[in-house]
């Protein structure tokens, strides 16, 4: 007669048809065996007895019969049985008895070592598990060792006590870290699991130990990627380091998205070059390109990227991402057919937008083009007339048509309706800031500060209300002490904004400190060219004597943006044509 190969409750009608107990018994191929058991009539029966009392009333009762009958038979698959059994009934003690019990009957088993582990897990006996996790580790397949190492972070992501987990995996992963084929992997686990408990610096250290082992290995660096902030300088070193190799184009990705998030936009830039030439079939690289040479005003390059990213994306399956993507496009590739007062293109690039999610956005777009026609109030009729299906919705339609009359220069019109909004609890730090930035717009300067501290006391993070308040003090010349003091403060919780150092550079030119203006503009110009920094860079010099290399600046400004109002403004001002 066949020996009970699997489980019980869906076998049971085998057997009631199988031969006469006194058959030959099959011994199991997929784990080592211990001596097999003939199922008779009286275990026939126990099982039978177990699955109804686990699927009844009893399944304390029906867990008991089937891990008895996996110890009489030595079927893997019984034990397997009386554990999932016991987390039916929610008993995890049981669960864990019944594991251990397959593991004792085969020790080589990596199955039922796994679940002895993950039951520990489960069970937050997290001390107890080292054992269980090193004897997984020895026996997976060489081969296939990196892979089991890059999955313990998730095995313990749900336990309580994070940081013992971090000390107890690091403890059971002893033997690997300094192994070169395994150091880079199991460093890494070891630095997620200390980032989860929150040890940000232990986890830096491990990816600096896993990279110094394996300098090649992606683990530590995608570490390091994530570590990437201004408060840990030392986390970018080990990205870049792994960028002098040949990084996955997916990484370097994730370096140019994290030079972005950083506000350094021409490294971000540089990072994209690269990708684009390395993998030139990579689509989200030219789609990420062409946004940042169209915010950089360089609309032919960006139409080239742009329309490389549709003819990629297209020829891919579709799904929610690429209709993001191609919706980010075509509105990216109106706005700059809006640029060159072609409207009918513009409006044809947003008639191929599919994606509803996209109708706010694309319906700006629309909006924007009908204002550039003079057709303002068509226009706001327009934004209006979108959905309102939620409270956030109404915002957006409200942020959309305040933009439009700020773009168009309806400053009192954008400040009523802000006004209107913010009267309203509770207080949106975003719409008051704009609302300030409006007053200042139309020149009331006493409301533009009254809004900005109020601002400030309802988020003191809001860094954008510190410079702002700060670049007013120092455009006027007055208070040049505070400014710099709110200045440096907006510093601290955006270290790397180019916008803000630019800022603390026009307080310092106030202040008479023209050479440490002129540092201080240069490594912002290098960051983010842009015309409002070219604008005050141009000054610096001009009033060092450097003239040449102001009218250079400046040059460099007009065709980043003609029109922008603070280079313009300074270029009457100093009577020169550049």
């Amino acid at each position: 007669m066949k020996r009970f190969p699997l489980a019980a409750g869906a076998l049971l009608l085998a057997f009631a048809q199988a031969a006469p107990a006194q058959s030959t018994p099959t011994v199991v191929e997929t784990e080592t065996p211990a001596e097999p058991t003939a199922l008779d009539a009286e275990l026939f029966y126990q099982l039978l007895l177990g699955e109804l009392n686990a699927r009844g009333t009893e399944p304390g009762a029906g867990y008991s019969l089937i891990l008895d009958a996996a110890r009489k038979t030595n079927d893997p698959a019984l034990y397997q049985r009386a554990v999932d059994v016991a987390f039916q009934a929610r008993s995890g003690d049981s669960a864990l008895q019944a594991a251990r019990a397959w593991k004792q009957a085969y020790p080589t088993s990596r199955e039922a070592n796994r679940y002895v582990l993950q039951i520990l897990v489960a069970l937050n006996r997290v001390a107890d598990s080292t054992e269980p996790l090193k004897t997984d580790l020895a026996l997976a397949d060489p081969k296939d060792r990196s892979a089991v190492l890059a999955v313990i972070p998730r095995t313990y992501s749900r336990v309580t006590d994070k940081k013992l987990a971090a000390g107890v995996v690091e403890q059971a992963l002893a033997d690997y870290l300094a192994q070169p084929a395994t150091a880079a992997p199991a460093w890494t686990a070891v630095g997620r699991l200390r980032l989860a408990a929150g040890d940000s610096a232990g986890a830096l250290e491990a990816a600096r130990r896993g990279q110094a082992l394996t300098p090649t290995a992606e683990g530590p660096a995608l570490l390091a990627l994530e570590l990437m902030d201004p408060k840990l300088p030392q986390a970018e070193p080990i990205v870049r380091r792994y960028m002098e190799g040949k990084p996955l184009p997916e990484l370097r990705m994730g370096y140019a998205r994290a030079l972005l998030d950083a506000q350094r936009y021409g490294e971000a830039a540089q990072q994209l070059q690269v990708v684009t030439a390395e993998k030139p079939d990579y689509p989200e690289a030219w789609l990420v390109q062409g946004t940042l040479q169209l915010q950089d005003n360089h609309d032919a390059a960006a139409e080239a990227s742009l329309r490389r990213y549709i003819e990629l994306a297209q020829a891919q399956r579709s799904g929610d991402e690429r209709a993001r993507g191609l919706a980010q496009a075509y509105m990216s590739l109106s706005k700059i057919a809006e640029k060159r007062k072609d409207y009918a293109m513009a409006g044809a690039w947003l008639d191929r937008i599919e994606n509803q999610q996209d109708l706010v956005a694309a319906q700006n777009r629309r909006a924007s083009i009908l204002a550039r026609q003079g057709k303002l109030e068509e226009a706001r009729k327009l934004l209006r007339s979108l959905p309102e299906r939620n409270p956030e919705d109404a915002r957006i339609k409200l942020s959309a048509e305040v933009q439009l009359l700020r773009d168009n220069k309806q400053y009192k019109a954008a400040y009523d309706l802000l006004a209107q909004a913010t009267a309203k609890p509770p207080l949106d730090a975003d719409l008051l800031y704009d609302q300030a930035m409006l007053a200042e717009k139309m020149g009331n300067l006493p409301e533009m500060e009254r809004l900005l501290r109020q601002v400030i006391a309802a988020k003191p993070e809001y860094h954008s209300a510190y410079n702002a308040l700060g670049y007013s003090f120092a455009e006027r010349n007055v208070r040049l002490p505070e400014a710099k003091e709110l200045i440096q403060k907006a510093l601290t919780f955006a270290p790397d904004d180019p916008f803000i150092s630019d800022s603390l550079a026009w307080v310092e030119f106030r202040m008479g400190n023209r050479a440490e203006a002129l540092r201080i503009l240069d490594t912002a110009y290098k960051a983010r060219p842009d015309a409002d920094i070219a604008a005050h860079l141009g000054e610096v010099l001009w009033s060092l004597g450097q003239r040449d290399r102001a009218q250079t600046i400046w040059k460099e400004g007009l065709l980043l943006n003609s029109d922008n109002e603070t280079l313009q403004e300074t270029l009457k001002r100093l009577r020169v044509k550049p």
